[in-house]
């Protein structure tokens, strides 16, 4: 089973097209917010935030909002997320809009991009099945990978030669074509409640039920962590400049740090789908959650800037792991809670990274980038462990 078996299916590749040319432009918008903020204020600070609040907002927007792509058609919510956030960019791209403003509209696009990813998530499991749907998950996760590096190479380069403005625009066109593409390629389906015939309950309920059906699982309990260990596999991304300024490493070293882990990413995903047998995956998952954390201890000893790109590019295709994981949690999910599941599943991630990325810059101000990524790859080591007990026992024939 290779990628162009999952291409083939025609829904399926309207979805990637739509994914892949929107991520791109999302790339260059954060890249352009960041030039724009620091242009109009030349404070570091109000740059990072501004660059924090195109995550942050999906947290609240992935617990609170994700719930209406079970309760709505699903390629409806889509569709119109799509077209809201182009309308919310294009008013961002417009010359002398107040800075302020730029950043309630950007909470705005942020919190409904929620829906529209649960929606698409949920949507998967009806277009692809069985093994297809395993590998179109991992193309969608090396394409997004891939998004990132051409983001961290590119991004500044066409910023500078069209300026951020006009970034923003690009960005807000391919939210259209987006939109265009999924309202002519996939087609329709009733909202999952209205399929059950069950009463629908109110919206509160049906967020509370989302949170109750993954507490109450061991096994989707387990995945959510398996998952969540992203938010230590991340620390490295944020001290990266501290740590290549203590290897005496200038901007080229910090974004070549930067860059290894979605490489390793894309490739590890790649190399997981093509050679390890699908029977091996839940065992070979367990292996790479495990593993991912080790590359990061070594650093604890100060290797050498080209070692540590390849430790910290190790690190990421161990994190292929997560293919398994997501393809797991989505099928354990029933479909009519499966995007209130999946908005769980996104928020606490995006808490886990936050939180992450905080502790870790805390650690490195007092004791050094290095200590923070050693420390956070022992904690993950640790806990990877015990997840494996939990999904062993989670999974254990009764």
């Amino acid at each position: 089973m290779t990628f162009l078996d999952a291409l083939r299916v025609p829904e399926f590749r309207v979805l990637w097209l739509a994914d892949a040319q929107s991520l791109a432009g999302d790339q260059l918008a954060r890249v352009a917010l960041s030039v724009l903020v620091f242009e109009r204020t030349s404070s570091a600070l109000l740059t990072a935030i501004t660059y924090a609040l195109t995550f942050l907002p999906a947290l609240i927007g992935g617990a609170l909002l994700s719930g209406l792509a079970d309760r709505m058609p699903r390629r409806r919510v889509m569709v119109a997320g799509d077209l809201i956030r182009a309308v919310l960019l294009g008013m961002m791209s417009i010359p002398g809009t107040p800075l302020w403003l730029v950043c309630t509209l950007l909470v705005l696009a942020v919190l409904v991009g929620s829906p529209f990813s649960a929606a698409e998530s949920a949507l998967l499991p009806e277009i692809l099945s069985g093994e297809t749907f395993v590998v179109g998950t991992g193309l969608r996760t090396i394409t997004n990978q891939l998004a990132q590096l051409g983001g961290f190479a590119f991004g500044g380069i066409a910023v500078a030669a069209i300026g951020a403005r006009a970034s923003l625009g690009i960005d807000a066109v391919t939210f259209a074509v987006s939109a265009l593409l999924i309202s002519l390629g996939v087609r329709r389906r009733p909202a999952p409640a209205s399929e059950s015939g069950a009463s629908e309950p109110s919206y509160l309920a049906s967020i509370t039920a989302g949170a109750k059906l993954v507490a109450k699982d061991p096994k989707l309990r387990t995945l959510l962590g398996f998952s969540w260990l992203l938010g230590l596999y991340v620390v490295p991304e944020g001290v990266a400049p501290p740590y290549a300024q203590s290897l005496g490493a200038g901007a080229v070293g910090i974004g070549l740090l930067m860059a290894a882990g979605p490489a390793g990413t894309a490739l590890g995903t790649y190399l997981f789908l093509r050679l390890v047998p699908i029977r091996s995956r839940p065992t070979w998952m367990t292996a790479l959650a495990v593993a991912g954390g080790l590359p990061l201890v070594v650093c604890w000893l100060h290797p050498p800037i080209v070692l540590s790109i390849v430790l910290w590019g190790i690190s990421g295709a161990a994190a292929a792991y997560q293919v398994q994981v997501v393809t797991e949690y989505v099928r354990a999910v029933p479909d009519s809670r499966r995007a209130q599941a999946i908005g769980v599943a996104a928020s606490g991630l995006l808490a886990a990274q936050g939180v992450g990325i905080l502790l870790g810059g805390i650690v490195a101000s007092r004791f050094g980038a290095a200590s923070a990524v050693g420390l956070a790859g022992a904690v993950a080591v640790g806990l990877a462990v015990w997840f494996t007990v939990l999904w062993a026992r989670a999974t254990r024939p009764s």
